[in-house]
Order: C-alpha cells, then structure tokens, then sequence
C-alpha cells in the first residue's frame, strides 16, 4: 500500500515479527476477567478492565489482524478506498491506532447485495481504521454480555452457530415433546431500524459509549450522496451484529420464559425461543399460545423501534412444516414409531433449488475451460454446501444433487468434445479414484490427478449441541471448549493428506497457538523444504495460518 499514514509515529510495527502467542494470551485473559467480574456483578471491576483491554496493544494487533486478515471484507473497501494488505502496511495502521488519538468515524459506503427473494440488502462497509476499531472496542465489549446473554440466541456469537440453533431446534420439536405449534417470527428490517437511544442506554457506562454512537451516526454515502442515519447499525460494520443481539436481548423474559438455577426450561413454561440473530422460532403448547406469543413479541419489539416482518411472521402447526436458516423442521407420519410421528430436519426446497440454478450457471460459465478448471472452481461449492447440510437429514438431496452433477458433466464433455466418440470421452475424463473406490465413474483430471467432489459420498454427521450458556470467554470452561475444537467437524473441508496434518496437531497452530479454524486461510509448511530434500510425509509437514506461516519462512 503506497499510502502515507498521517502522524505516523518514528517505531514502526514489525508485523512479521509479533508474537502472537502472547498477544493472545493477554487479550483472552482480560476477556475471561471481565467475563468473570461480570458474573460477580462486580461493575466497577468491569469498565477498570474493559478501559485496560482497550487501550491493550495486543488487542491492537489482534483487531488489525482480524479486519485484514480474516474477515470476508478485508478486500472490500469503505469511502476511503483504502486498503491493507502487505506486513509494513499493517504495522503502520497498528502504530496509528495505539496511541488512542481522538477519531471522527467517516460514513459507510452502502453497497446493495441481492436476497433470494428479488430483493435487495443494504449493506454498509466502514472505513479500515473505523473497522479497526471497531474490532477492539468489541473486544472489550463482548465478554460482558457474554456473561449476560440468553442460553437460546445463536446467532454472531463466538463458538455458536447455525447448527447449534438447529440442534436446539431439534430438541425442542421433538415429537415426545407437547408443543406443536410453532410461531415464525421475523423482524422487519433489524439492522436498519434498531432505535438508537434505546441500544445506547443497554449499553450503559459502556468506556467507549461515546464512540459507538458516533458510529451509529456518522451516516452513509450510496451513489455519491451522503445520507444521515437517524436509527439502525449498518450491516457490514463489525460491531453491527454484537449491538444487534444487545438490541434484542431479554426476548425470553417478555415472552415469559423462565429457568432453573441449572439453565433448564422450567416445566410449567408453554413456550420454549429458539433466536438466532433477527430469525426467531417460538415452539408453543397451542395455537392461542402462540398467537399470544406474537403479541408479546411485537410488544416487546415496539420499545426497540422495530416490529415484526407481515410477509414472513406465520403460526404453522409442526406436521405443516417450516423453514428456518435454510432448513425444513416437519413432523412425518410413521408407523415405526410409537406416536406415529417422526421429526426430520432436511434442507428446505428453495435452497435446494438455488444451488441447482447456482451449479447450472457455473457450468455455462465455465464452458470452453479444462477439466482443471471446472474442479477447482466446483469442488469448494459441492463441498461448501455439502458441509453446511451434513448435520440433517440430507442423505436423499444429496444423492439427487450428484445426479444431476453427473449429467451436467455428462453434456460440458459433449459440448467440449463434440466430434468425439463416447468411449474416447469416457476414457478421457472418467476413472477410478482411491477418493471414490468401487466407482469407475469419477471425474478426474488426468493431467494432474484431481478429482471433482461427489456429494453423494458425504457422511452424515450431527452436530454436537453446544452446552446451556457456555462461553469461551468464561475461563471454567476452558477443558470443554478444548474438546469441542477437537472435535470439530471443519476438518472435512481439506484434502485428506492436509486434514491427517491437522489431526496430528489437534487442530492447533503450533506458531500462535490458537485454534486452525479462525476463519483465516490455512497453509502447509514443511519443516525441510522440498529444495533441501524434505518430503511430504507427514512427519515433515506442519498446518499453520496464514500470518504464522510468513513468520516461520521470515
């Protein structure tokens, strides 16, 4: 980057010289105190760490770290077109944000993303330096209402999922359990109309309360015109979701659900919540309790500046079936069981639909390119998507899906190749694969040895429901968050020869020390390099992050 950093300081940040074992030991430290004290209700205790983390350098390098590095956006620009991708560069941007000088946020540049309705989605994208940050004060915020949180909101936090919601969801609807109806709620443009005042005063004697409302009202610029923003928190800032599940908390207490002192759903409750993000499921004794259930919720919503979406809020009964986050919950009749109903959660007909259109015109877009081509660009989409429906009931989608990839493949050969014969197009494209044994019917590049992914040789696996309220940032529960790591189903997303690497390592870098799936890319080192004869066995080969592996060829 060619840009000159206004008071830029003489000491300049050698970013391919952090320590970043250190730099995450401090910054998790400080959250597991203020996690802890919160607990306490120790509030004093709570804003003296929340000041300390930030002004914290390590938390510093950690937010550069994560908005250049790992985040989807980090190759998005915001107003200033400015971004930060080279190691001196990002040492720069580090220096600039120690000292802690007074900011004045700049607008976000709104940028329109279509929705699978026709719609279309507002997302604002920050500056650099605002995202920067943005990423530390929420360092500083977060472990707090880690500790505050309820037990069935999923969405955006940290080592929580779609699949957990899902689980829960599994749990819930159970065909033993007595509650068959279910409100679908939906909130009408969350991001967008989330009242200000009201987020600002849950936020409390927040440190910095102040800079978050500039945040919150510094505006965006779409098509060169600048517009003020009187309510909401744009999509897209990284801090946007975290104020978003601070907007909605307390949804369980209007609704009238309570707990024991162990975290379980007390009997006598009709309704059970299960929240992720804006997308809600009320599961409910009765039809009028859950038609209550929405005139609490819009209650509720009322105080926030929000209300519920008409197009999108239904009360169905659980035989009728519902989507949520891209799934289909149904009960289905059965005579192999003793209700004579079973519950299955597949992946919903419209998702199943836009992947099909997703593939078809991929394979248009790839006509006239080599087989090579046609695998790595298909080979992160199968296996993406096959990843996301592993923990349902996706056996049968699957199956239908490698079928109908089979035959796409079937005409981009014909279409490739067309004054070839069958047999000299089978001989070329299509082999054995020790990936794939007992089939012959594997598309493979002869030339490299690739092979394209089949979906329908993916196992089903479920998902481990993560524990009651547990958090990473609360420091008792640091052996059970250890093993969920280790257990994590990611691994299947790689190569097998790099996922026996990251088995050995017990999914650690050993240059960080922190978990491999950050969402930052993963790279293979070899401990001897290949020029100097070492080899790819894997006692020679080591899995470390992007950053890690710069550092250990430095």
């Amino acid at each position: 980057m060619q840009t000159q950093f206004v008071n830029e300081t003489q000491r300049t940040t050698d970013w391919q010289s952090v320590n970043w074992r250190k730099a995450n030991r401090v910054v998790k430290n400080l959250r597991q105190r203020i996690f802890r004290a919160t607990r306490c209700e120790d509030w004093k205790r709570v804003r003296n760490l929340q000041r300390l983390l930030l002004k914290s350098y390590s938390n510093v390098l950690l937010a550069v770290r994560r908005v250049t590095q790992i985040n989807a956006g980090k190759n998005t620009p915001g107003i200033d077109k400015m971004l930060v991708k080279t190691g001196p560069a990002k040492g720069k941007l580090v220096d600039l944000l120690k000292p802690q000088n007074a900011w004045q946020p700049l607008a976000a540049r709104r940028v329109q993303i279509p929705k699978r309705n026709g719609k279309r989605r507002p997302l604002g994208i920050p500056s650099i330096i605002d995202r920067c940050l943005q990423a530390v004060v929420k360092a500083a915020l977060e472990p707090c209402w880690e500790a505050q949180f309820e037990p069935t909101s999923y969405g955006f936090r940290p080592s929580r999922s779609v699949h957990d919601a899902i689980a829960r969801l599994y749990v819930t609807a159970n065909v033993n359990n007595r509650k068959k109806w279910v409100l679908e709620a939906d909130i009408a443009g969350c991001f967008d109309t989330i009242d200000h005042d009201f987020l600002l005063q849950q936020i409390g004697h927040f440190p910095a309360r102040r800079v978050i409302a500039q945040w919150l009202k510094a505006g965006y610029v779409e098509n060169g015109i600048f517009h003020p923003s009187e309510a909401g928190t744009p999509q897209g800032g990284i801090l946007s979701p975290l104020l978003a599940n601070i907007a909605l908390h307390g949804m369980e207490t209007a609704l009238g659900i309570t707990r024991y002192a162990q975290g379980c759903v007390k009997r006598t409750v009709k309704r059970v919540l299960v929240r992720y993000a804006d997308d809600c499921v009320v599961v409910c004794d009765s039809q009028v309790e859950a038609e209550q259930a929405q005139v609490d919720l819009q209650r509720f919503l009322k105080f926030r500046g929000l209300e519920l979406s008409e197009e999108k809020t239904r009360i169905v009964h659980l035989s009728e079936g519902f989507d949520f986050l891209s799934f289909n919950v149904r009960h289905y009749r059965s005579q192999n069981t003793r209700t004579g109903w079973k519950l299955l959660i597949k992946p919903a007909k419209q998702s199943v639909a836009a992947f099909r259109e997703k593939l078809r015109a991929t394979f248009k877009r790839l006509h006239g390119s080599n087989a090579r081509c046609l695998i790595k660009v298909l080979n992160p989409i199968l296996r993406g998507w096959a990843n996301y429906y592993r923990n349902a009931v996706s056996s049968e989608v699957f199956q239908h899906l490698e079928h109908y990839v089979f035959w796409k493949l079937r005409r981009w050969i014909s279409k490739t190749h067309p004054n070839k014969s069958f047999g000299w197009r089978d001989h070329r494209y299509w082999a054995h694969h020790p990936a794939y044994p007992g089939s012959q019917w594997n598309f493979v590049d002869k030339d490299t040895g690739m092979v394209l992914y089949r979906i329908g040789y993916t196992r089903i696996q479920r998902h481990t429901l993560i524990r009651g309220d547990a958090s990473p940032d609360n420091p008792e529960l640091k052996d059970y968050f250890e093993q969920r790591t280790k257990q994590s189903r990611q691994i299947g997303e790689y190569p097998k020869a790099v996922q026996r690497v990251i088995q050995h390592q017990q999914a650690q870098c050993p240059n960080c020390g922190q978990s491999l799936f950050n969402a930052e890319d993963i790279h293979i080192h070899h401990h001897v390099p290949r020029q100097q004869g070492g080899t790819n066995h894997t006692s020679n080969l080591v899995a470390v992050h992007l950053v890690c592996h710069a550092q250990l060829h430095r």
